[in-house]
């Protein structure tokens, strides 16, 4: 069963018993990131490293020529 299948036979359900509908499939995901983003500046802020630029200063780092 797909997901849009699902959610069809959800929102069915919730109408035969009166319910309101469950939100639509997707419809929270951004928000899912930018907490999931939040958190890991979080946790990076507690553990003492740069909260924000890691991963361009990482990537600038191996992408530099070095000095013979």
């Amino acid at each position: 069963m797909s997901i849009t299948q699902q959610y069809l036979l959800d929102t069915y359900r919730a109408r035969l018993h009166g319910e309101s509908a469950p939100p639509a499939p997707g419809r929270h995901d951004l928000a899912l990131v930018r907490e999931l983003r939040d958190y890991r500046r979080f946790r990076a802020v507690v553990a003492g490293r740069p909260a924000r630029g890691r991963l361009r200063r990482a990537l600038a780092r191996r992408l530099r020529p070095r000095a013979c």
